[in-house]
């Protein structure tokens, strides 16, 4: 994933809101959200250009154990070890696992070394725990209210004066900053909208070069991965997910996929009930 907006505990009847965003090289082999016949009661799409035997996820949602993970790859010079573990991989250990969130980011944390760098976000639908492995910042729970990620070494949060803020004080990538506040209106104005979340994730506007950062990428790449949506003919946003789970355990997962300059390919939606934790 590319770009991960979240609402935990935003609104009285929803536990838990996604919107998210994956950018990937259209050439690598990827299948669409469906459930897996090998993991019972696993919701996810699969990377099967991940490394090591077992298909990768990047977004995922167990049933049976009511949880949600999510990753994103920090860009970096660095960032591309042939030897490093997949970090979709990292994802079925959550969901197929029975730490809670907060002993299993602790437990990654401890031997992050393994991957290329990363920010991961896991649920119990307890609480809610980001992790990323590049940066200053140990794991940090995610208190209720509005957060966001992309490829950056750090997640934002929006403050009680509508601020953006980063737990190291760095500035939030202007797509996440805006981000977070475009998912803020909508779970004002209509929170089972999932039209409304599909179009937070499409918007295109690129940032002020002056906003931009430096991953290693150039100035002409970082303008192209500035906006929500990357409209790009090699590497580009090639799905878009809406996770709604309700305080009564229905929820509702829907993905949109792309190919190439945007074209969109099609969407599914899923739907059921999950038993959460009070």
């Amino acid at each position: 994933m590319c770009l991960v907006l979240l609402g935990w505990r935003a609104h009285p009847e929803y536990r838990l809101i996604v919107a998210a965003n994956r950018d990937e090289f259209f050439t690598r082999p990827t299948e669409s959200l469906r459930w897996w016949d090998e993991v019972p009661g696993l919701l996810a799409g699969r990377d099967l250009g991940a490394a090591g035997p077992v298909p990768g996820t990047w977004l995922g949602l167990a049933r049976e154990s009511h949880r949600f993970a999510t990753v994103t790859n920090v860009r970096g010079v660095n960032e591309k070890r042939a030897e490093a573990r997949s970090r979709g991989a990292l994802l079925l250990d959550f969901l197929r696992g029975e730490a809670d969130s907060e002993k299993f980011v602790r437990g990654v944390a401890a031997a992050s070394d393994e991957y290329n760098g990363f920010n991961l976000v896991v649920s119990d639908l307890e609480t809610l725990w980001w992790y990323g492995n590049r940066g200053e910042q140990g794991p940090r729970e995610l208190t209720p209210g509005f957060h966001g990620l992309s490829n950056g070494a750090l997640a934002a949060s929006l403050e009680t004066g509508g601020e953006i803020r980063t737990g190291t004080g760095a500035p939030a990538w202007p797509k996440v900053r805006e981000g977070v506040l475009s998912l803020r209106r909508v779970v004002e104005n209509d929170p089972g909208e999932v039209s409304a979340y599909l179009g937070v994730l499409a918007d295109r506007t690129r940032a002020a070069d002056a906003e931009l950062p430096d991953t290693g990428i150039g100035k002409l790449g970082e303008r192209v991965a500035s906006s929500r949506f990357v409209n790009h003919p090699l590497h580009g946003t090639r799905c878009s997910t809406v996770l709604l789970v309700r305080e009564d355990g229905r929820f509702e997962m829907t993905e949109r996929t792309f190919a190439r300059f945007g074209r969109r390919k099609g969407t599914v939606s899923f739907h059921g009930r999950l038993e959460l934790p009070d």
